[in-house]
C-alpha cells in the first residue's frame, strides 16, 4: 500500500504534544491590535490545544504525528 500523504498546510499549523493532543496558535493576533488591550495580545501568545471535538479530524490530516 503506498504511503499516505500529509495535509501540508495542517502540518504547518499543528505540533503534537507528548501526550498525544494538537497544539496550535491562537487566532486574532496579526492585525488590528491597536484596540487590544497589552494583556490580551501577551495571552494571545500562549498556545492552545485543539477542542477534543476537532481532535479525529486533525488527526486524520496528520497520518504520521
Amino acid at each position: 500500500m503506498p504511503k499516505m500523504k500529509t495535509r501540508r498546510s495542517a502540518a504547518k499549523r499543528f505540533k503534537v504534544t507528548g501526550t498525544g493532543e494538537f497544539k496550535r496558535s491562537q487566532a486574532f493576533t496579526s492585525h488590528i491590535l491597536e484596540h487590544k488591550s497589552p494583556a490580551r495580545k501577551r495571552s494571545l501568545r500562549k498556545a492552545a490545544l485543539v477542542h477534543k471535538t476537532d481532535h479525529e479530524r486533525v488527526a486524520k490530516m496528520l497520518p504520521y504525528a
